[in-house]
């Protein structure tokens, strides 16, 4: 059956229950990506011990064979479940979604080669279960309160199967999503299924910063019911023919990129437990650097930097970066909250214009001989009607005087 969260939607989907494991696992040998993905050639160097995987989710069953030992007490911000986070909540068809991601992340099998194991099995869970659509709180608030959470309770990487099927998202999770940055926490997000309704990337998959995973079907070839495509994908991974434990222990079949991110956030935790030394940005910066490319050479929309390749991350040779190869959020929010936020000032019914001031143009040659308009009013006027009405009193004068000279000549 198909699954979905909305503002906050469950990338999962469509479940098979499998049948009870025979003398050899089908449950293990299922797990096609441990191979060819080189999680288990990583684990030659790490299983991801000391590293504190957070899934923010419906909750996780930590009673579970494969994950008893392996989930630590965390939180729930629904109303709907325990404190620690590990009582499954939300409708019967997404309840399970937390378990089966957590599974993924840092499943560690029921003994032997049997059962799930995760891509860090060694990792620690840290549950924190979450209402989509249900709860005091809006899921966009029980979000950005979970990542708080997750940073403050010692998380070094949260994985976030959900989306909001928008491109954009709220401000709450401007400050929740810059904190846990800032406090070095790697965040590894769902690319979303066009099967459930989502077309394209959508948040938290579409912030900057975030490692958004992308899935591909069991050839490594796009997934195209089990994933979205967009500019912001980082790396693919395998989103089909999945398995998965459910609460109280069962196992299912599934596709979506809900599966895909938990295998990825594996992988990081795999690569901080290697390199403890490197902070979020070069962590992320080693696990799409050492993707294998796959589609349109270089990074695309359907790819991102290519398929993960867990063993490269651990092990390969990467040059360090300063920057976080998927952006920067904070610059982000500089750019377009900022801009978004300046008021355009209009004027009131009783406010008075501000003279605009005067601007001093440059200094004039010829000021001490041309008049000014004053000048000329005050002192040019009426000097040019005195010259004129006495030039007038002359002309008169001259003519009087020649007259008289004639009338002598002629006498």
């Amino acid at each position: 059956m198909r699954r979905g969260l909305i503002a906050g939607v469950l990338v999962a989907a469509s479940v098979l229950v499998m049948a009870a494991p025979a003398a050899a696992d089908p449950v293990r040998d299922a797990e096609y990506w441990l191979d060819e993905y080189g999680i288990r050639a990583a684990w030659n160097t790490t299983q991801g011990a000391g590293v504190t995987i957070a899934v923010i989710d419906t909750g996780v069953d930590g009673t579970v064979p494969e994950l008893q030992g392996a989930v630590i007490s965390g939180a729930d911000f629904s109303g709907l479940g325990r404190a620690d986070g590990q009582q499954p909540v939300g409708p019967d068809d997404e309840k399970d979604h937390g378990t089966m991601v957590a599974s993924l992340a840092a499943g560690r099998g029921t003994g032997g080669a049997n059962g799930v194991i995760g891509a860090a099995p060694a990792a620690t869970i840290l549950p924190i279960s979450i209402g989509f659509g249900e709860g005091s709180l809006s899921s966009d608030d029980q979000i950005a309160a979970a990542v708080r959470y997750a940073t403050d309770a010692g998380a070094d990487v949260i994985n976030m199967s959900l989306t909001r099927n928008t491109l954009e998202w709220p401000t709450s999770w401007d400050d929740a999503f810059l904190y846990a940055m800032e406090h070095d926490v790697v965040i590894v997000a769902a690319a979303g299924n066009r099967g459930s309704g989502t077309t394209q990337v959508g948040a938290p998959a579409t912030m900057p910063g975030v490692l958004t995973v992308a899935g591909v079907d069991k050839n490594g070839e796009a997934s195209f019911d089990a994933s979205s495509q967009g500019i912001t994908i980082g790396v693919a991974a395998p989103s089909e023919q999945l398995v998965g434990v459910t609460p109280g222990g069962g196992h299912v079949g599934w596709d979506g990129t809900s599966g895909a991110t938990p295998i990825v956030a594996g992988i990081v935790a795999l690569v901080r437990a290697a390199h403890p030394e490197l902070d979020a940005a070069n962590v992320i910066q080693r696990v799409v650097a050492t993707a294998k490319d796959a589609g349109t050479p270089g990074t695309d929309a359907i790819y991102g930097f290519g398929l993960v390749d867990a063993a490269a991350a651990v092990n390969a040779t990467v040059p360090k970066v300063t920057d976080n190869p998927m952006g920067s959020l904070a610059e982000w929010i500089k750019v377009y909250r900022r801009a978004a936020s300046t008021p355009v000032p209009v004027p009131t019914a009783t406010s008075t214009p501000t003279p605009a001031p005067v601007v001093a143009g440059p200094a004039n040659p010829l000021g001490t001989v041309l008049p000014t308009v004053n000048l000329l009013r005050n002192v040019g006027v009426p000097l040019l009607v005195f010259v004129v009405f006495a030039a007038l009193i002359a002309y008169v004068a001259l003519r009087a005087v020649r007259r008289a000279r004639a009338g002598r000549r002629t006498g």
